[in-house]
């Protein structure tokens, strides 16, 4: 009987070329560097942007320079208390570092009009501009000049309020603009809310 040669089988799969790792098959393949593969993640991040600067920031850090300012709600009596009491002490420091200055007086009312516009409540919006003449008077007790007895301060009082009249209309001004724009939004609000539909 004659008997043919055989091979002996080779069990499970052939390892093609094709199944091998790149490391494995070598060539231009394995000695490419990992951001030149393929135009994958290499190629995104150097098309990617780099972060510039934010627009805005200035605008931003007003605004949180701003809310972090204290933001109390005066009464119209408060309001009227607080504007007084600060212009008397500006007062006496007019008069201790600059001589009794009118000028400088007056510029420092402007401010404080303002910041009794803004923290008075909205219920009291109508007494800023009246409370904020009043405390302009008061605060000039320690600035205007001193004459001989009672009769004397008091001239010296009306003479500081006819030569120091235009800081005293323009804080009244700037304190009478702030409350009409505060009470212009927040008629908006009210309007906003009633046309708002229910849920």
């Amino acid at each position: 009987m004659e008997q043919h040669g055989t091979r002996p089988a080779q069990y499970g799969p052939r390892r093609s070329r094709a199944a091998l790792p790149p490391q494995g098959r070598g060539g231009a393949a394995a000695a490419r560097p990992v951001g030149q593969r393929g135009g994958g993640t290499g190629r995104a991040a150097a098309a990617r942007p780099a972060p510039g600067p934010v627009s805005g920031a200035p605008v931003a850090r007003v605004v949180r320079a701003m809310r972090g300012m204290p933001n109390p709600r005066l009464t119209g009596l408060g309001g009227g208390l607080f504007c007084a009491a600060v212009m008397l002490v500006l007062g006496f420091l007019d008069q201790l570092l600059f001589g009794a200055s009118l000028t400088a007086y007056g510029v420092l009312f402007v401010p404080v009009s303002l910041l009794t516009a803004l923290w008075v409540r909205r219920g009291d919006l109508l007494t800023a501009p009246v409370v904020v003449p009043i405390a302009f008077a008061v605060g000039l007790v320690p600035v205007a000049e001193r004459g001989d007895g009672l009769g004397g301060r008091l001239m010296g009082l009306v003479t500081a309020l006819a030569t120091e009249a235009g800081w005293l209309y323009g804080g009244t001004l700037v304190a009478g603009s702030t409350v009409i724009v505060r009470r212009i939004r927040l008629m908006r609000r009210r309007a906003a809310a009633r046309n708002r539909p229910p849920v």
